[in-house]
């Protein structure tokens, strides 16, 4: 049942993308996050549902009209510049061949972010964009977060398999990214009841976040909730959901994750620490000797053997910046950090231009929350290795394309209507015809 539930989803979304392409990114970008498809057990856990989605995309491309060009700011020219050296790297890399498979898989990743800056450009794409984008990962956390509670954090929680949030810590990074951009959906909703499931979906995913035992996950969300109540004008309200959510989830922990926790401090007893530094290590000495760093992947043997300070066993470097800077060397790190700090360049001028016009706030609430989830990119990512998952590339784009549409004012532009009107699946109301005048006198 659930394999025809999925399949059934996709298809007719594929089809309505042919349409209406921009359908198509929303398609993409739930199947390559969530990944629903892997909590089936028949023909569609391994069918090619990514694929469709973007063949479709593709061919709704070629026949729309609403489309520009991706190139709206820095952060993509950083962005092209990126990929460009991934591909370089790669083709540079002491293992081509070998390091195909992954250089396929992000470059599907990079290519499906250029055709959503094609794509999207009203506000009602940026708002399903994130709605999307943080609605998927809400679901998985959502669900998390309940295992968490039942079995009161005693096993941990997983994404869904074969994904890049498939581990434990990568999951827990995931979910406290999302966090912030749930946090400004809940300020677009209006309902009082609405606002109460939000505010339960945000519990239940720092829960999930604290249930999978990353100690990396615990340093990300530390440094995301202060920026949370840093950034956010209900101070109050905030402080008092953060102390209720401490008060309700830390005591629930069992002893064996206070234990993981606190091992942080004593990192150098930690065999697990030892091997991270000693990959953060290998990955410098690789970047130092070969200019265009080891591939796609620089976790080879011979690069331990000759690096290695601690072991010669081959590791995941657990860290964003050091991932990057081994794969693809001073060049690429350089490229990347660049494309990031552009990106919270442009969050920032959102959050302070988007006050302007009482028709611009909620872009400088997006842009205010962007901020808030980069920096737990930044300090999650400094011990966990997603450098190329799509959530932070999203971020991207949502802030690239917000900026746009206050620079060009289309909010003067806009029809004024609902979701489901502009998707086509309510008849527009037509507009209220002008009252008459009254008739003069005689």
């Amino acid at each position: 049942m659930r394999d025809l539930l999925v399949v059934g989803i996709v298809l007719i979304c594929a089809v309505w993308a042919l349409r209406r392409p921009w359908i198509g990114v929303m398609l993409w970008t739930w199947l390559s996050i969530m990944n629903p498809h892997r909590y089936t057990w028949g023909f569609a856990y391994d069918a090619p549902l990514a694929a469709i989605a973007a063949v479709a995309t593709l061919l709704g491309l070629l026949f729309t009209k609403e489309r520009q060009s991706p190139f709206q700011g820095a952060p993509v020219i950083w962005f092209a510049l990126l990929a460009s050296w991934i591909t370089l790297s790669w083709l540079m890399g002491i293992d081509v061949s070998g390091d195909y498979e992954q250089w396929d898989k992000v470059m599907k990743i990079y290519f499906m972010t250029f055709i959503a800056l094609t794509l999207l450009f009203t506000k009602h794409h940026i708002m399903a964009f994130v709605w999307v984008s943080a609605g998927s990962l809400a679901i998985l956390a959502a669900k998390g977060g309940v295992f968490t509670v039942l079995t009161a954090g005693s096993h941990r929680v997983w994404g869904p398999a074969g994904s890049f949030i498939a581990d434990n810590n990568h999951m827990a990074l995931a979910t406290i990214m999302a966090i912030p951009l749930l946090y400004f959906l809940l300020g677009q909703l209006t309902k009082r009841w609405m606002r109460l499931v939000m505010w339960g979906v945000i519990l239940l995913s720092a829960a999930a976040a604290l249930g999978s035992h990353s100690r990396g996950g615990v340093l990300a969300i530390a440094a995301m909730v202060a920026m949370l109540w840093w950034r956010s004008e209900r101070k109050g309200g905030v402080a008092v959901m953060i102390l209720i959510g401490l008060l309700f989830l830390l005591p629930m922990m069992p002893e064996h994750w206070w234990e993981r926790m606190t091992s942080i401090r004593s990192y150098e007893e930690d065999a697990s620490a030892m091997g991270r530094i000693n990959a953060w290590i290998v990955a410098w000495e690789v970047a130092k000797h070969n200019f265009f760093g080891g591939g796609m992947s620089y976790q080879h043997a011979v690069f331990f053997s000759l690096y290695g300070v601690y072991e010669a066993v081959a590791r995941s470097a657990h860290s964003i910046y050091f991932q990057i800077l081994g794969n693809h060397g001073f060049i690429g790190l350089f490229i990347y950090l660049a494309l990031w700090i552009a990106t919270y360049r442009t969050a920032s001028w959102l959050r302070k231009n988007g006050k302007v016009h009482p028709e611009t706030r909620w872009t400088a609430d997006l842009g205010a929350m962007v901020q808030v989830s980069l920096v737990g990119f930044a300090v999650g990512g400094a011990f966990l290795s997603m450098p190329y998952f799509d959530l932070p590339y999203n971020m991207m784009v949502m802030v690239v394309l917000t900026k746009k549409w206050v620079e060009q004012k289309r909010w003067a532009s806009e029809p004024d209507m609902s979701i489901l009107e502009y998707i086509g699946l309510r008849k527009r109301k037509s507009p209220p015809k002008p009252a008459s005048s009254p008739a003069g006198p005689g």
